[in-house]
């Protein structure tokens, strides 16, 4: 698979953008497969996380725009494979491993995953002004989301890079971490959720939750909560569970 390693370790998937000579770049080809791997993912009861990562010194710049046909129209846009999008309607919980410089498209990837884990040597930045393009996979929406409008707009309008301790204090990303540390840690973290269907449920919620009003979103919550089907053992496995987890703690 051209630029694309996919490593299971347990039940974490892990996918690497792999083209470091290109700062891993996406081509046309990659884009596909990358959103192919992602469906196969979320439908594998194997798999209950994936993490997103790229081969050093970088996450990846998104578009590999010397593979972008010209001729493109914009209906033929409308319909182009969308990694943000596929990563945005996936039920299986997907960490983002951001171990370099991690720039428009990468950043929009970055964006729509679960959680966001950076190395110590990760930077973040939104390109597309300075090159004159806008973006389409999710990032006026998301990067507002994460560090609030006024502070997306400077990103967005100067294309100024920020370093990992800064996007950690914005609120873009869940955790820093050495650099050395980042796939350890974040197979940690990946580890660490919850092998039950809630997850998927919890995860919906909040992605259909952050559009409603606080009213719209708790009917949301008791829809959820009154139409899920429940089972004495889930409970029976969640107790054990929590006190596995407080003996050895």
């Amino acid at each position: 698979m051209s630029g694309l390693v996919v490593h299971d370790a347990g039940e974490v998937r892990t996918i690497t953008f792999d083209r470091p000579e290109k700062k891993n770049a996406l081509t046309v080809v990659m884009r596909d497969e990358f959103c192919q791997l992602l469906e196969s993912a979320d439908v594998d009861p194997n798999v209950k996380a994936v993490i997103v990562t790229g081969t050093d010194p970088a996450f990846t710049s998104g578009v590999d725009f010397k593979d972008v046909d010209p001729s493109f129209n914009p209906r033929q846009r409308r319909f182009a494979v969308n990694p943000g999008r596929a990563l945005r309607a996936m039920r299986t919980p997907v960490l983002s491993a951001v171990n370099g410089p991690c720039v428009s498209g990468g950043l929009e990837i970055a964006l729509s995953c679960s959680f966001i884990v950076a190395s110590e040597r990760a930077t973040f930045a939104d390109t597309h002004a300075r090159l004159n393009v806008v973006p389409a996979w999710g990032l006026t929406v998301l990067l507002p989301q994460a560090v609030g409008l006024r502070k997306a707009r400077e990103l967005s309008m100067t294309g100024s890079f920020v370093d990992a301790a800064t996007a950690l204090r914005l609120g873009l990303v869940n955790h820093v971490v050495g650099h050395d540390e980042l796939l350890g840690f974040t197979t940690d973290l990946a580890e660490r959720i919850a092998g039950t269907s809630a997850v998927a449920d919890i995860l919906a919620m909040y992605d259909e939750g952050q559009d409603l009003g606080l009213s719209a979103g708790l009917d949301l919550e008791m829809r959820n909560f009154v139409a899920r089907t429940w089972d004495s053992k889930d409970f029976q496995t969640a107790g054990e569970s929590t006190v596995r987890r407080n003996r050895t703690t």
